[in-house]
């Protein structure tokens, strides 16, 4: 691939790969025994997805678990931890609106990426989906729930704007998926009771950060994680 494609590729196979960790660590501790099967599903959509985007870039292994911290070209969002369920949950709608929006747009071109997005743009449905059901069923539910929810949306808005920046090399209308992705997101906080934080979508630190490889201090501690096993035995086969 020339040098702006493979870029795009690895940006939107990072927040994949990430994204994909952090649902990962539901593991043994979701609410229910159906949402533990439900986030690992997601998360194994998302890992088959950067498996393909990191595969148009070079070799998938080397690139998820050889790679320091700042060359990692992920969106902030994705990496912030897991937080209570609410926090999951909100990170998922902000997420997952603005993949289904994203891989909508690509899947009309010709390119590999194309190829990719228009398999999982089915995928991705399923996932938006789960995330609106769960911020109507929280939003709307009992005093508690509906705190909770708010305030992980509040928490987490900051970092939405990096997401409906452009990437290099990828066509896309992105003032109409920002408007798009905002519309979708107001009409469900709207349904579930609860209300669009009106803050900032990025501070002056964080625009565009993860995209230029500037993460924030858990994603040091979750690459850690997600490195050690291959970096102890590097060269290893199973």
């Amino acid at each position: 691939m020339n040098p702006a494609p493979a870029s795009a590729a690895l940006a939107l196979g990072d927040d994949a790969l990430v994204l994909s960790h952090r649902l990962g660590e539901w593991a043994g501790h979701a609410p229910v025994l159906e949402e533990e099967l439900a986030l690992a599903n997601i998360a194994l959509d998302l890992l088959g997805q950067a498996r393909v985007l990191l595969s148009l870039v070079g070799d998938e292994d080397e690139l998820a678990y050889l790679r320091e911290e700042r060359a990692f070209r992920n969106l902030q969002l994705v990496e912030q931890p897991r937080g209570d369920f609410a926090h999951t949950i909100a990170r998922q709608l902000y997420f997952s609106s603005y993949q289904r929006l994203l891989y909508e747009e690509l899947a009309q071109g010709d390119t590999a990426i194309a190829e990719l997005a228009s398999k999982a743009v089915k995928e991705v449905d399923y996932h938006r989906d789960h995330a609106e059901h769960w911020t109507l069923r929280l939003g709307d539910g009992t005093a508690e729930s509906h705190q909770r929810m708010q305030q992980a949306l509040d928490a987490l808005w900051r970092y939405t704007g990096e997401a409906l920046e452009p990437i290099e090399g990828l066509a896309v209308d992105w003032a109409t998926l920002r408007a798009r992705w905002t519309d979708r997101i107001t009409t469900v906080l709207r349904q579930a009771t609860l209300t669009l934080p009106n803050g900032p979508q990025s501070g002056a630190w964080a625009a565009g950060g993860g995209r230029q490889g500037v993460h924030t201090e858990p994603f040091g501690r979750m690459l850690a994680e997600m490195q050690h096993l291959h970096r102890s035995h590097p060269g290893a086969t199973w």
